[in-house]
């Protein structure tokens, strides 16, 4: 336990155990090692490792892999600082797999490369298994024949910072860090008079489809969804939802937890999964049980359904698991898609499938278009580029803030992206459009066609973050706060991204503290007279007519807001 929660005021063995974090991070999102224990066994870290830091066995790729990590304390280091070539020099890989008991230089090696040669020498096939090294570092500029010589003649792969970014943080924090290729899923068959399923074949216009409905127990789904996550979730439209799907969530959580019955498979819609192929066998040596296998399983309908039930899973891991789950089921069908080769017709299937099938959790168009490849490109981009998390599925990041890696406030929700995006870029009025993620027609090229545009919009985040805060204002923002937004970054946004933050910190008072009084200034000598009629009385009123909006659109507001300022500051 200690080397899982150090002692945090002594900073070197905080430093170890991030380091260690890392290899943890390569091992779970590569291997699906949940456990810490688990993760823990394949560490060789420490005195007298060969140059080893981490291992495993992979036994479906017949691959042994050799890790070595070099973790960096600070962002700076992190980023630019380079492995030496001669740390990696130091990897005694074949000396372990030549069975030495020592170093070249008499030291003998600890207790955990012992292990994994114990452990390499009982594999049977082992002629059947590859090796491969990977470096957790920055290493540029080195052909990959040339880490082969480095690494004893093995295949070699780097994890540099930004590949961690992208391959290991990012779909830790979106769960989608594990895939599955082919499921093993059990069925209980005493209950069931007409055996465990029903299948027949469907011809569609995008090709021929077998679809197989059956009854499965429910912790087979949650121990499935526990472990893959939102990876099984890809092709639907969206992901868990939390705070918003509490209702629905809550109902499941009691069917199944405070109830002994099977009450779960009357109330359920089911669970929708597609599949390239499926097999059942119903004779397995075993009284009343089948095996069901899926391979590359995706979930398109009852991911709800599926996450709750992995969090009951979750929460219950350390209890009698079997008797929360006992003698629940739930109805699932299975499509199978014998005519798989086309990507396109695929999708476009799956999307169809999807969009028709009613769900106990209504899909919201801004749903059905989550997985464009716009949204796709426009998460990929914001994430590289400035770190956000830009939310394209609703409840893709539940698992993240779920397991406290993320807070809340640091997802950029996607209407909140496009009208940040708009008011900092001149269309103030525009960003109150109600709908705004569904009625945009911009392409990734008019997003990114002035690199200033993107960074208009991240410091408009902040901005409105900084806003939000002080103001204390619920969901309802009115045009006054976008106003505001692209006054500040008209007037304080500087060159630098690092700077960002401190310059909203450093000058937002400004701003503040003379706007009503800029807008009062405005509307002296901007203002129409009307009249109108009172129904009531007959009375003639005369009032006066302010357009901000169109103020704000317009290059005169920029001028302006640059004129105001510098005559009262």
């Amino acid at each position: 336990m200690n080397k899982k929660y150090p002692n945090t005021t002594d900073i070197e063995k905080k430093n170890q155990a991030r380091a260690r974090a890392f290899i943890h991070l390569y091992l779970k999102v590569n291997f699906g090692l949940l456990n810490f224990s688990e993760r823990e066994h394949f560490i060789t870290d420490g005195p007298y490792d060969g140059g080893i830091d981490g291992y495993y066995i992979h036994n479906d790729s017949k691959t042994i892999y050799f890790i070595q990590s070099k973790f960096r304390t600070n962002d700076l280091n992190f980023e630019s600082k380079q492995i030496d070539l001669s740390e990696i020099l130091v990897m005694d890989v074949n000396r372990i797999l030549d069975g030495e008991k020592n170093d070249e230089d008499s030291n003998e090696y600890n207790g955990k490369i012992k292990q994994l040669q114990r452990e390499i020498s009982s594999i049977e096939d082992i002629a059947r298994y590859s090796y491969k090294v990977i470096i957790l570092a920055n290493l540029k500029d080195v052909k990959a024949s040339d880490l082969r010589k480095l690494t004893g003649g093995f295949s070699c792969s780097v994890f540099d910072f930004s590949k961690c970014y992208e391959n290991l943080v990012f779909p830790v924090i979106t769960g989608t860090y594990y895939k599955a290729s082919d499921l093993s899923i059990n069925i209980d068959l005493s209950n069931k008079n007409a055996g465990s399923k029903i299948s027949y074949t469907v011809l569609t216009g995008k090709g021929e489809c077998e679809i197989t409905v059956l009854f499965v127990p429910t912790i087979e789904l949650a121990r499935i969804m526990y472990k893959y996550k939102n990876s099984i979730l890809k092709y639907n439209p969206r992901s868990y939802l939390g705070h918003e799907g509490k209702k629905v969530n809550d109902a499941i959580k009691e069917t199944i937890i405070e109830k002994t019955t099977n009450e779960f498979a009357l109330y359920n819609n089911g669970i929708t999964m597609l599949s390239d192929e499926t097999y059942i066998n119903e004779r397995i040596g075993q009284k009343n049980k089948a095996q069901l296998i899926v391979k590359n399983p995706q979930i398109i309908n009852g991911g709800q359904t599926s996450y709750t039930l992995s969090r009951i899973y979750e929460e219950n891991i350390d209890n009698d698991i079997e008797s929360v789950f006992q003698s629940k089921e739930v109805l699932v069908k299975i499509i199978t898609l014998l005519e798989n080769s086309n990507h396109n017709n695929k999708v476009e299937l799956i999307n169809n499938i999807s969009n028709a099938t009613n769900q106990q959790t209504p899909v919201i168009n801004a749903d059905k278009i989550s997985n464009d490849e716009l949204q796709i490109k426009i998460q990929k981009c914001l994430f590289d580029k400035y770190g956000l998390l830009y939310e394209r599925k609703r409840g893709e990041f539940a698992d993240g803030i779920y397991n406290n890696y993320i807070p809340a406030k640091s997802i950029l929700e996607r209407n909140l992206f496009f009208r940040m995006f708009y008011c900092s870029n001149g269309r103030v009025t525009k960003a109150r459009q109600k709908k705004l993620f569904i009625r945009q027609d911009l392409t990734f090229e008019d997003l990114t066609a002035d690199e200033n545009l993107l960074d208009n919009t991240y410091f408009a985040f902040l901005c409105f973050k900084k806003i939000i805060k002080l103001t204390h204002q619920n969901q309802r923002v009115d045009l006054n706060t976008y106003a505001k937004v692209r006054a500040m970054t008209i007037l304080f946004k500087p060159t630098k991204i690092e700077n960002y933050e401190d310059n909203i910190e450093n000058n937002y008072n400004k701003l503040n503290e003379k706007w009503n009084s800029y807008l009062e200034d405005w509307k002296k000598s901007n203002y129409n007279t009307k009249t109108r009629k009172d129904k009531k009385t007959g009375e003639i009123r005369t009032y006066q007519s302010y357009n901000f909006s169109k103020w704000f659109d317009s290059e005169k507001f920029e001028e302006d807001l640059k004129e105001y300022y510098k005559i009262t500051n």
